[in-house]
């Protein structure tokens, strides 16, 4: 991912820098997307509120990951969720006209960005698919085989949000399954007993 960093630096002429305060939104729902982001460093987060207070995370980006790529050539360029700084954070900003000059006058930016495009369908298929099973125990199995059957998890909630699930209900899941012995738990490393 740093590479792309890397390369975008010999390009000062098309970025648009700016810097972010920790919870501070750079684009609100439905904002319209005229430029791609690429977190220089920081991390956002990418969520959306429902009338009932819940909140959904959609994606987290961190240094050198974009965002609004899979928006800024589309017909209907809007933000579906809101693009929070979670940490200070700094982004580059590169609009759809100088992002188009890049991406043909360099072939190297242009194969990092159709791998990002890639990498980012691959992940959206992945939550698609994850969002189809309905048992907690099952997405957790599911995810853990995902990442070859064992995850370091440094936070109940951040993989509870990755998971879609509440905090309480991976937890519940987690201690049902050890008991079970269909995962190990040491320290804070699952792992899917085969």
């Amino acid at each position: 991912m740093n590479n792309l960093i890397n390369l975008l630096n010999k390009y000062p002429q098309y970025l648009e820098k700016r810097t972010y305060k920790p919870q501070e939104t750079i684009f609100f729902e439905n904002d319209t997307c005229i430029s791609v982001g690429i977190v220089k460093s920081g991390e956002i987060s990418i969520k959306s509120y429902f009338a009932n207070g819940k909140e959904v995370t959609y994606n987290v980006l961190e240094e050198g990951q974009m965002f609004g790529n899979n928006l800024v050539f589309s017909s209907t360029p809007r933000y579906r969720g809101d693009v929070i700084s979670q940490k200070q954070s700094e982004i580059w900003f590169i609009n759809r006209e100088n992002l188009l000059k890049l991406l043909k006058q360099d072939d190297e930016l242009l194969v990092l960005y159709l791998t990002q495009q890639s990498d980012f369908s691959k992940n959206l298929n992945f939550k698609i698919k994850l969002l189809t099973i309905s048992s907690a125990e099952d997405r957790l199995a599911y995810y853990l085989t995902f990442n070859k059957g064992k995850i370091t998890c440094k936070s109940i909630t951040k993989l509870a949000n990755e998971l879609y699930l509440t905090r309480e209900s991976l937890s519940r899941t987690i201690t049902k399954m050890v008991k079970e012995k269909k995962i190990t738990q040491v320290s804070k490393t699952l792992k899917l007993v085969v």
